[in-house]
C-alpha cells in the first residue's frame, strides 16, 4: 500500500481546518476564521493519536487504541487565527412527557457510528489509518468511545462493500465510483454508506488539489482547499504546504505565513515542522522566516528542534544577502558560514561569503573568499567574483587571466571578461601586455563586438605610436556603435596626428553640435609648427616661465604661459616685494600682488605662501588669480602634483585651465622619463598633444623614450623629422639611434 495514500487518508479523516465558504465569502478569508481544532490538552485533534507512533512500547494496535480511550472532550475555542474544522452536530429530540404528565428529562439520541472502516483498517494492520480514523470519528461524535478491540467489531458480511473499501484504500477512486454506480443499477434498494461517499469526495478533492498545485494553478488550489475543509489539518501537512505556497504565489504572502504559523503552533511531527521551515525559507523573505523561527521549540535537554537544518538556513540567508545588498542579516548566520567554510572546506560556502562581501564593497574580504573557493573548486562563479574584486583594486591583468577560461560560460561571465580587458587596456601607467594576451583579447572583442574594449585597443595602439592600428580600432568601435563619441574623438586626433586633415574635417562635420572637443580640433589643426610656444630645455624640469616687469612697482606683470598672456590685469598695489610686512597680516588683494611680485623675483616658495593667503578672499576673481599663481609657483619649483592640486582650488577660465594642464602634463612626462618610466612618459605626451601641438624638445623626449623601449626605428623616424628643422639635439638623437641599429639592437 502506497505511503502517499496512507498520508492522504490521515488527512482526509482527521478533522479539517477550514470552514466551508458560504455565499460570496472570499477565499482570502479562509485563514482568518477562528480555530476550534484544539482539544482539551492543547494538541491538534487530528494529531493526538498520531503521537503514539513515536512510542516504541505502544504494543499491539488494540493496545494502542485502548491507551487512547479518554472521556469525551468539551468543545473549546482556540486562539489561533487559522480556521476551524467542520464538526457534525446532532440535534437532540424534542421534549416529551412521561406517564406522570411531567416533562421527561432530555435524553440525546446517540447517532449510529459506522465502524466498518475502523474494523477494516485494524484487520489489515494499518496502524496509521486506524489512528486517523479514530481521531476522525471522535471529531464527528464527541461522545463516541473506540471499541477496546477493533477486531471484535462484527464483520461486515457485505463482500461487495468490502471490495469497494479495498479499492478505496488502494487509491482507485474511479473504480470505486464505477462499482457504486453498477450496484445502484442492480439493486434498487441499496444505498452506499455516507461515510464512504464522504471519504471518496475528500480523496478526489485532494487529488485535484495536488494536481493543481503541480500545474501551478494556485487559485484552483485555494478554491479546492476552501471547499474541502477536512483536508486541512496536521494529518496531511503536505496539503497545508501547498495551500501556503498557493497564497504566496498569488501575492497574499501573509496568508501563506499564517498557514506555516498554524503548522508550527499546532502540529507535532518534528520532521514535518523542520520541513515547514525549509519550505517557508524557499518562498518567503528573510524577515518572514525569522518570525517563523521564533516558534521553535526547545527540548528538555536544551537542544533546539531546528538545529539539524540551521546550517542550510544560514547558507540560504547569506546567499539571499549576497543578492540583495540592502538586506541586513543576523551576524550569527555569517559567523556560522565562516565556521563551516573553515571546517568543511566546501567551495560553495566560501563562494557565498565572497558574494556577500562583494555586494557590500568589501573587496579585500571578497577577494579572500573567492580565492579560497577557487582553490577548492575552480568554478565560473568563483572566477567571476574574483575578477570583479581584482578589477576594483586595479588588478585587471590578473582578472583577465582568471576569466579567460570561463569567458564563454555565460553572458555574465562574458561581460566580466570583457570588462577586465577594457580595464586592463586603460591602466595608468600603460601596462605592458604580452602579445598572446593582446591577441586573445582582440579575438574576444571581435567575436562579441564589445565597443569599450575596441575603443581602449585604439587608445592603447595610439599610446604605442601605432596610429594606423589605432585608427582601425576606433573605426571598428564606431561601426558597432556609431554614436560612441570617445571613439570618434580618438579617431579624429589620430587622423590629425598623421596629418589627415580631410579625415578630421569629415569627422568634425559629422559630429557638429554633438562634440565640442571634436569641433575644437580646428584650432589645433590650423596652427603651424612655427607658432608652437617656445620652451626651456627638457632638463630644466619647468615648462612655464613668469617674465618680470621693468620695475617691481610699475604696471602689473603679465604671467606669460607658453608665450600667451594669462596673468591678472589689475594695477599692482602700492605694497612691494621689499616690504617687511608679514604675509599673514596682508589683505587678500595685497597678498595677491605680493605673490606676483615674488614670482617676478623668481622666489616661488614665498610666492606660493602669498597666494595661499590670497585664496582666503571672498572675491571670486582674487581666488582665481591666486590659485593660478600658486599653481605656477609650484611648477617653477618642480612640484607638479602640488601644482595640479593648486589649480583646482578655484575655478579657472578655459584658457587658463588648458595652459595649466599642458604644463602639468609636460612636467609629468619629463618626471616619468627621468624615473625610467618610458611608457608612462609617452602616455603623458600623448595626453598633452591632444591639447597643444608638441614642441621640439618634447618630441625629442618622445624619441628617446622609444629608444629606451627598444624601438629604435620609431625613434629614428621622430629624430629625422625634428632634425630637418635644424635641431641639433635631434641630430644627436639620430646618431645614437643609427649606432644602436648597427649593433643590431631593437626593431
Amino acid at each position: 500500500m502506497k505511503l502517499s495514500w496512507i498520508l492522504f487518508l490521515t488527512a482526509a479523516i482527521s478533522g479539517g481546518l477550514l470552514t466551508s465558504i458560504a455565499g460570496d465569502a472570499s477565499v482570502d478569508d479562509i485563514f482568518t476564521q477562528s480555530q476550534t481544532a484544539l482539544g482539551a490538552s492543547g494538541a491538534p485533534r487530528g494529531n493526538r493519536l498520531a503521537q503514539n507512533e513515536q512510542n516504541p512500547d505502544a504494543g499491539t494496535i488494540a493496545e494502542q487504541i485502548r491507551a487512547t480511550q479518554r472521556p469525551p472532550r468539551s468543545s473549546q475555542q482556540g486562539t489561533d487565527s487559522f480556521p476551524a474544522p467542520i464538526v457534525s452536530q446532532v440535534q437532540p429530540p424534542p421534549t416529551g412527557e412521561d406517564g406522570t404528565g411531567q416533562s421527561a428529562p432530555e435524553q440525546p439520541i446517540e447517532p449510529e457510528v459506522d465502524e466498518s472502516a475502523l474494523r477494516y483498517f485494524a484487520a489489515r494492520g494499518d496502524r496509521a489509518r486506524l489512528e486517523a480514523e479514530i481521531a476522525r470519528l471522535r471529531t464527528l461524535y464527541p461522545n463516541w468511545t473506540p471499541p477496546p478491540d477493533p477486531l471484535a467489531v462484527p464483520e461486515n458480511r457485505d463482500r461487495q462493500l468490502e471490495d469497494m473499501w479495498q479499492l478505496y484504500s488502494e487509491g482507485h477512486y474511479a473504480e470505486v465510483r464505477k462499482a457504486i454506480a453498477e450496484r445502484l443499477a442492480r439493486e434498487s434498494g441499496w444505498q452506499p454508506p455516507p461515510d464512504l461517499l464522504e471519504r471518496l469526495q475528500v480523496a478526489e478533492s485532494r487529488v485535484r488539489l495536488v494536481n493543481a498545485s503541480n500545474l501551478k494553478q494556485y487559485s484552483t488550489v485555494i478554491e479546492i482547499g476552501a471547499a474541502t475543509s477536512s483536508l486541512l489539518n496536521c494529518g496531511d501537512v503536505d496539503v497545508l504546504w501547498r495551500i501556503a505556497e498557493a497564497f504566496i504565489r498569488t501575492d497574499r504572502r501573509q496568508r501563506g505565513v499564517d498557514a506555516y504559523t498554524y503548522i508550527l503552533k499546532n502540529c507535532t511531527n518534528s520532521q514535518e515542522r523542520s520541513a515547514t521551515i525549509e519550505k517557508a525559507a524557499e518562498l518567503l523573505p528573510y524577515g518572514s522566516v525569522q518570525a517563523l523561527l521564533a516558534l521553535e521549540q526547545t527540548g528538555q535537554s536544551g537542544s533546539r528542534e531546528f538545529d539539524g537544518i540551521r546550517n542550510e538556513l544560514a547558507r540560504r540567508f547569506v546567499g539571499e544577502a549576497g543578492e540583495k545588498p540592502e538586506l541586513t542579516i543576523d551576524s550569527q548566520y555569517l559567523e556560522r558560514i565562516r565556521g563551516l567554510a573553515a571546517r568543511e572546506q566546501r567551495a560553495s560556502d566560501s563562494l557565498l561569503l565572497g558574494w556577500y562581501y562583494l555586494r557590500r564593497n568589501n573587496m579585500a574580504e571578497a577577494e579572500r573568499w573567492f580565492r579560497a573557493s577557487r582553490e577548492k573548486e575552480n568554478s565560473a562563479a568563483a572566477s567571476q567574483g574574483l575578477a570583479v574584486a581584482l578589477i576594483a583594486r586595479n588588478a585587471a591583468a590578473e582578472a583577465e587571466e582568471v576569466m579567460y577560461g570561463w569567458r564563454s560560460d555565460s553572458e555574465e561571465a562574458t561581460a566580466t571578461y570583457l570588462a577586465a580587458t577594457a580595464n586592463l587596456l586603460s591602466g595608468d601607467p600603460l601596462p605592458s601586455i604580452p602579445e598572446p594576451v593582446l591577441q586573445r583579447m582582440a579575438v574576444a572583442v571581435l567575436q562579441e563586438k564589445y565597443v569599450p574594449t575596441a575603443q581602449q585597443l585604439g587608445w592603447y595602439a595610439r599610446a604605442l605610436d601605432q596610429p594606423q592600428t589605432a585608427i582601425r580600432w576606433f573605426e571598428t568601435a564606431l561601426q558597432w556603435k556609431p554614436d560612441d563619441e570617445p571613439s570618434a574623438y580618438g579617431l579624429a586626433i589620430t587622423k590629425q596626428q598623421i596629418n589627415d586633415r580631410a579625415g578630421v574635417q569629415a569627422l568634425q562635420r559629422a559630429w557638429a553640435g554633438r562634440s565640442e572637443r571634436i569641433a575644437n580640433l580646428a584650432l589645433l589643426t590650423a596652427r603651424t609648427p612655427s607658432s608652437a610656444p617656445t620652451r626651456p630645455p627638457v632638463s630644466s624640469g619647468t615648462s612655464i616661465q613668469a617674465r618680470p616687469s621693468a620695475s617691481p612697482d610699475g604696471p602689473s606683470p603679465k604671467a606669460v604661459v607658453a608665450g600667451r598672456e594669462a596673468g591678472p590685469a589689475e594695477t599692482r598695489r602700492s605694497i612691494g616685494c621689499s616690504t617687511t610686512a608679514q604675509i599673514t597680516g596682508l589683505s587678500s588683494d595685497q597678498a595677491l600682488a605680493r605673490g606676483w611680485c615674488l614670482m617676478d623675483l623668481n622666489r616661488p616658495i614665498e610666492a606660493a605662501a602669498a597666494f595661499e593667503v590670497a585664496l582666503q578672499s571672498r572675491t571670486q576673481r582674487v581666488r582665481e588669480d591666486a590659485a593660478y599663481g600658486q599653481s605656477l609657483a609650484y611648477l617653477r619649483l618642480g612640484l607638479t602634483s602640488k601644482a595640479a592640486v593648486a589649480a583646482t582650488k578655484a575655478p579657472q577660465s578655459s584658457q587658463r585651465a588648458v595652459e595649466l594642464q599642458v604644463a602639468i602634463l609636460a612636467d609629468y612626462a619629463i618626471s616619468a622619463f627621468d624615473a625610467g618610466r618610458y611608457r608612462e612618459a609617452l602616455i603623458y605626451l600623448d595626453q598633452r598633444s591632444e591639447l597643444r601641438p608638441e614642441s621640439a624638445d618634447l618630441t625629442i623626449l618622445r624619441g628617446y623614450s622609444y629608444m629606451n623601449l627598444d624601438r629604435p626605428r620609431d625613434a629614428l623616424r621622430i629624430f629625422e623629422a625634428v632634425a630637418a628643422t635644424g635641431n641639433r639635439d635631434a641630430s644627436r638623437g639620430m646618431a645614437d639611434v643609427r649606432a644602436m641599429l648597427q649593433l643590431g639592437g631593437g626593431t
